[in-house]
């Protein structure tokens, strides 16, 4: 006996969490298929980084909404990765497209971030669930950003005169989810804001991480607090998320 744990052990373990545990090896490497399982983690990774955000798509499913289309400063994607600076402010030249959009308590903004497949696979099904629990800021102007982080809502929602804006953004992959959606919520959006001011809700995924419903039940929740209560951040408190509910939870 070396010692290792018998393979058959590590499944009941397995059953309950992704992470990569109880690999075994072969010699001094890993089995061959847990190698693959790790190369294909690793490709579904990369692409959600480097594939576009198929835009056109999002836009087609947002009835009922105003849409504005917007990019970031960053002019490329490998710009984009190695300047998050300008992935935090809205392009120059489009600049002019808010110009038009009124948005008096609320703004959405749809940004690819660091996974196209989360916001491909989830920013629609939230925004449909999300949409009746508002009532009439679920018919909110949405601003669909490429080459985006966090903080370009907060020009955005400076821009529109929100009181609140709501970015829903693709998270960084990582190797057990590649396509982790993230809402990122500001009240009183401006450049500069901290992101200490921001309230977060994150590991949207299903059928892993968050439901859509669970999510939507959530950050509905969360508007209405921030409304009321003119805060987000460490000044609202993690009491701005209720608890989850159905069976996507």
């Amino acid at each position: 006996m070396d010692g290792e744990v018998p393979p058959e052990l590590w499944e009941p373990l397995r059953r309950h969490t992704p992470a990569r545990i109880g690999l075994g090896r072969t010699g001094a490497g890993l089995p061959v298929g847990r190698l693959l399982e790790f190369q294909a983690a690793h490709a579904l990774a990369r692409d959600a980084v480097h594939t576009p955000v198929d835009f056109s798509a999002l836009r087609a499913g947002l009835t009922g909404h105003r849409v504005v289309e917007v990019r970031s400063a960053a002019p490329d994607r490998a710009t984009y990765l190695r300047r998050p600076d300008l992935g935090r402010r809205v392009r120059p030249d489009d600049a002019g497209l808010l110009s038009g959009v009124r948005a008096k308590e609320l703004v959405f903004v749809v940004a690819d971030g660091l996974s196209a497949t989360a916001v491909g696979a989830h920013a629609l099904p939230l925004l449909k669930e999300l949409r009746p629990l508002l009532g009439p800021l679920g018919t909110a102007p949405v601003v669909l950003a490429s080459q985006a982080r966090v903080a370009l809502g907060d020009e955005v929602g400076e821009r529109t005169g929100a009181r609140l804006v709501v970015v829903l953004i693709g998270e960084r992959p990582g190797l057990s989810a590649a396509d982790s959606l993230g809402v990122y919520v500001t009240y009183g959006p401006r450049v500069g804001r901290r992101d200490s001011e921001r309230t977060c809700l994150s590991n949207i995924h299903p059928p892993g991480g968050l439901g859509h419903r669970a999510a939507a039940v959530a950050l509905a929740d969360l508007v209405g607090r921030a409304l009321r209560q003119g805060a987000t951040g460490l000044a609202l408190g993690d009491a701005a998320l209720g608890p989850a509910s159905g069976d996507e939870a």
